[in-house]
């Protein structure tokens, strides 16, 4: 028997609802290129469509897998939904979600969790979207000064992700320094012989060593505790 919207828990509304969105968005993004393609009368060939879509394929899907099996854990599946959806996910709704959650003092993968974090993407979203509409509206005109390649603040551009992976990750390391030793080490070692490698694909190593590590550690502290308390 099935159940009625009331008596559906959280989490089977939150994958209803976000199944929906996710299949609508695609078809949103598909019906541009048909619509334009419908409107001129001019359509691509199988050819054409598929050579350089097998190049994208090649790097785009490894990640794409990568970033659900390393994201979704963390930030649960409300905000995963959303994030996906809305995209600048490593950049910005997985930082917020966390940072809620850290805030709030709740765990991932719990209720409480699930909640402040599908808030956080959400609010992440709309400030995202409120930010560039007035970047465009206000700055465009004199943004050439600040981007062009002759610029002195040209170099400074190049380096705000990198800061903002800094900037955030500080608070992490300096909190759990003994879980950040490895994945950061062996981040270092994968970029040493793969230095082209994306970020999305570099997580999902550097988070299994995480994982690995926390564990060997907390085996090791556990230890320790039993040892002392026997003694």
């Amino acid at each position: 028997m099935k159940k009625n919207n009331a008596e559906r828990t959280y989490f089977d509304q939150v994958h209803v609802w976000g199944r929906l969105w996710t299949v609508g968005a695609i078809i949103t993004f598909l019906s541009f290129p048909f619509a334009i393609s419908a409107y001129f009368n001019v359509w691509p060939t199988f050819t054409q469509v598929i050579t350089p879509a097998l190049q994208i394929i090649a790097i785009y899907w490894p990640t794409a897998v990568i970033e659900v099996i390393a994201f979704v854990p963390m930030m649960g599946s409300g905000a995963s939904y959303l994030s996906f959806v809305s995209g600048n996910i490593s950049n910005l709704k997985l930082p917020c979600a966390l940072a809620g959650m850290e805030n709030a003092k709740v765990r991932p993968n719990t209720e409480e969790g699930e909640v402040i974090s599908t808030i956080a993407a959400g609010v992440s979203a709309i400030v995202t979207t409120i930010v560039i509409a007035a970047g465009v509206l206000l700055f465009s005109p004199f943004l050439h000064y600040f981007t062009d390649a002759d610029s002195v603040f040209a170099p400074a551009f190049t380096y705000v992700l990198p800061a903002l992976f800094g900037a955030l990750g500080a608070s992490y390391l300096a909190k759990h320094w003994r879980t950040a030793i490895a994945p950061v080490i062996a981040g270092v070692i994968i970029l040493i012989f793969a230095p082209t490698m994306g970020i999305g694909t570099l997580m999902f190593p550097t988070i299994v060593v995480a994982i690995v590590s926390a564990l060997v550690i907390f085996k090791v502290q556990d230890k320790k505790e039993k040892k002392a308390a026997k003694a």
